[in-house]
């Protein structure tokens, strides 16, 4: 009688809760609000962790077409729960129950590592087998459950996942221990850390690296390396030694960097092996690069003998293109020495082309240029203008047909992202959007990307098209949205649309409740100080910062920003969209390192800034697509990238 008593119970208090639900309803609600209205209780129960409420609204959601998420949600629940048993019974009904879509995968990926961290390897094997949604952790993991059942894993494998998180140190733990992975693999991914500054990595490394007291020895010259490098100068015969003194070295460098080079040639240098010397140098070179200082160049090309990271290789070439006169040889004789992998990555090889063209070899330049300018990014766009080619916008495909929108309309998995969109779920909207995508052919995609230009999901209308193949539809692609409001929010200040539209499509994808992890907002992502000091400059007397996301506050706001920004840099497009991204003093001190006129896209390679240099270039070929859709007449990206002159005065008095 107690269980009967208990279940009854437990009855009443589902049914208490279901009717908690419909409350919320005007009568006669359809089933899909009633399904929203479901799912949105058991979203707020997840949040408060009301896992007993949760569960009881799991069954009531199960019928409709977001009804797996709930049980999603218990499910994660349980696999984080590292003191709870995997539950793998649970798991295996919910794979097979929801084969094939997202969650699937989802839920697959996530029993990987959770199963991973409590050493469950043979769980790790059985769920991989299914597995298509890779990620690098669970990639990870499923390579330590292959070691661990004494498959054949090579450093090489370790070494490409390893920073993934904890479960690939868990990995690395076990491979260090067996010694698969030795001191010289380890001393090369350190000195990859110390070249990015990634300190945290850099001591968990050296735990495998060093002893005990060394350890000790390695925290403290990180943070201050001078009292250990007098300690120990002349003391490079010892391997664990050596590799502290090159690492103390390099951090001499981020310290001091002038005198630090000073001491490092004066006290190691010819006392290190050459390998050696040479990548501490290369460190000092890069850092050097990095604060634009000429002396990089001349630091870099002591350094032939160096294995360096791909952000050093990068970095060796790029103040040689400063350089004026242009020394194209070394240019090319830089990227040659880069690994094949990032040799072959569009900004090197229109470089490399460019240098081939420099020094005499136009045949072989030609071809480069040929085979890149088919592509519509920014690398191709210039090097199709190398051989004389305007950016012009292809042939439109045809409009997809009342049978493909239908096909579209009917796609479980768009469906899905489509009702998470209408819920505000952006998070998990996104991929099962981008999961139901996989596979699909032009037409279906163009379909795709019409369906989310129909339910104003403009981010994926973008983002869906650009994977076209074939057949392109432009005006998918660069989407020019809200009805002409901002192209009159631009010209009201004489500011060119394209360039507004490309900078909002690299900045938010046109999302006006956009919000970033520094807290900028809206289309034109404001900062908070930013929204204020414009509001206040042009006298908008009724701003208040909750209104940063209203669509005429933030345009009016974002526009006028940027056109102070663009008179504050004589005009330059390319200078102004570096200053929004990075704030406006920073374009100033860049261009006061420069004796010479430059071209822009020598100065847009050179920007230290990794985020800023993408957005720039990004930016920029948005704006002459958006100009030749604008006016149809074909555009040079050259053109609007422009020449950067150095200004006697370099200064500024904007936030």
């Amino acid at each position: 009688m107690q269980f009967l008593r208990i279940d009854i119970l437990h009855c009443f208090r589902r049914i208490a809760l279901f009717l908690a639900v419909m409350t919320t309803l005007a009568g006669g609600a359809q089933a899909q609000v009633a399904e929203h209205a479901i799912l949105i209780s058991a979203r707020k129960a997840l949040d408060a962790r009301l896992w007993d409420q949760l569960a009881d609204l799991a069954p009531m959601a199960r019928s409709g077409i977001l009804g797996a998420y709930p049980e999603y949600w218990l499910l994660r629940k349980q696999l984080n729960d590292e003191a709870a048993p995997l539950p793998i019974a649970a798991v295996g009904r919910f794979v097979q129950t929801q084969k094939g879509t997202y969650l699937e995968q989802r839920v697959r990926a996530d029993t990987i590592r959770a199963a991973a961290r409590r050493g469950d390897f043979a769980s790790v094997g059985k769920l991989a087998q299914g597995l298509t949604l890779s990620t690098t952790q669970t990639d990870c993991a499923i390579l330590h459950a292959r070691h661990v059942a004494g498959g054949d894993v090579k450093a090489a494998d370790a070494a490409r996942v390893f920073s993934a998180g904890a479960n690939c140190w868990d990995m690395y733990d076990t491979l260090v221990a067996r010694n698969i992975v030795q001191f010289d693999t380890l001393s090369v991914q350190l000195r990859d850390y110390i070249d990015v500054d990634s300190l945290a990595s850099a001591r968990r490394l050296a735990a495998y690296m060093f002893d005990e007291a060394q350890q000790k020895e390695f925290g403290a010259l990180l943070d201050n390396p001078r009292p250990w490098l007098m300690r120990n100068e002349g003391r490079v015969n010892d391997l664990r030694n050596r590799e502290m003194a090159v690492v103390a070295l390099a951090r001499l460098a981020r310290k001091d960097m002038l005198d630090g080079y000073a001491y490092f040639q004066q006290k190691w240098a010819r006392r290190l092996p050459a390998q050696d010397a040479a990548w501490v140098q290369s460190h000092f070179a890069l850092l050097a690069a990095l604060r634009q200082n000429p002396v990089a160049q001349r630091w870099y090309r002591g350094t032939d003998k160096a294995r360096l990271s791909d952000y050093s290789a990068e970095w060796r070439v790029r103040p040689a293109l400063r350089e004026s006169p242009t020394d194209w040889r070394w240019i090319l004789h830089g990227i040659e020495q880069m690994r094949p992998g990032l040799r072959e990555e569009p900004a090197w090889q229109y470089w490399r082309a460019r240098a081939l063209a420099a020094t005499g070899n136009r045949q072989q330049a030609h071809a480069i240029f040929a085979q890149m300018g088919d592509g519509f990014d920014y690398y191709s766009v210039l090097a199709a203008e190398e051989l004389g080619e305007a950016l012009i916008i292809p042939p439109a495909a045809p409009k997809p047909t009342t049978a493909e929108m239908a096909e579209a309309r009917a796609n479980p998995g768009l469906r899905r992202a489509i009702a998470l969109f209408e819920l505000g779920w952006r998070s998990e909207a996104v991929p099962e959007w981008n999961f139901a995508l996989r596979g699909m052919d032009d037409r279906q995609l163009l379909a795709a990307a019409e369906l989310a230009r129909e339910a104003h999901i403009y981010d994926r209308v973008v983002n869906t098209s650009e994977l076209t193949r074939q057949q392109h539809d432009f005006t998918q692609r660069f989407l020019a949205p809200f009805q002409g409001q901002v192209t009159a929010k631009a010209g009201e200040i004489g500011l060119d649309p394209a360039w507004v539209y490309g900078l909002i499509r690299q900045e938010s994808r046109f999302i006006t409740s956009a919000r970033s992890g520094v807290g900028a907002s809206g289309l034109m992502q404001l900062m908070p100080a930013t929204a204020r000091w414009v509001a206040k400059k042009i006298g908008m007397s009724d701003f208040h910062p909750s209104r940063v996301n209203d669509f005429d506050v933030n345009t009016t706001l974002g526009t006028n920003y940027l056109n102070i920004v663009l008179q504050d840099l004589n005009g330059s497009q390319l200078l102004a969209s570096a200053g929004y991204n990075a704030g406006p003093r920073r374009p100033h001190s860049w261009r006061s390192t420069y004796s010479v006129p430059v071209e822009g896209a020598i100065f847009a390679e050179a920007i230290p800034f990794s985020e800023t240099r993408d957005y720039v270039q990004k930016v920029l070929v948005n704006a002459t697509y958006y100009t030749a859709l604008f006016t149809g007449e074909p555009q040079s990206l050259k053109q609007r990238l422009g020449v950067v002159v150095p200004q006697t005065d370099e200064t500024t008095t904007i936030p």
